[in-house]
């Protein structure tokens, strides 16, 4: 078993050496130094949040509060490293959904693929 860890820590730190790990940690430390930047994001984020939370409760979100966050997302969309910090999460999550799919073929051997299932 400890073999399988050693392979984690080897896959974490092959992540943390990517190019695509390093700019998003650049853009992010960026962000950090930009009040402007960091505070929209922060508003932005904690809103995101707040409405995930709600639909895990199961309650409804108003038409006003889907267009708030329509427009706050609009907002940081517009400014330049706030987009390209949100186009760098994206890529590495495709890189993390892609490694983790990897990772589970041996249990789709054995259940399946859910995704193929219906």
């Amino acid at each position: 078993m400890s073999m399988t860890y050693d392979k984690a820590h080897e896959l974490k730190d092959a992540l943390e050496q990517s190019d695509e790990f390093k700019a998003l940690h650049e853009l992010h430390a960026q962000i950090e130094a930009d009040e402007i930047a960091k505070k929209m994001l922060e508003n932005f984020r904690k809103l995101q949040l707040d409405l995930q939370q709600k639909q895990m409760q199961g309650i409804q979100i108003s038409e006003e509060e889907a267009q708030q966050a329509q427009q706050q997302f609009e907002l940081v969309q517009q400014h330049e490293l706030i987009s390209k910090l949100m186009e760098a999460e994206q890529q590495l999550s495709v890189i993390i959904t892609e490694l983790n799919k990897i990772i589970t073929e041996p249990l789709e051997k054995i259940y399946g693929d859910p995704s193929q299932e219906q």
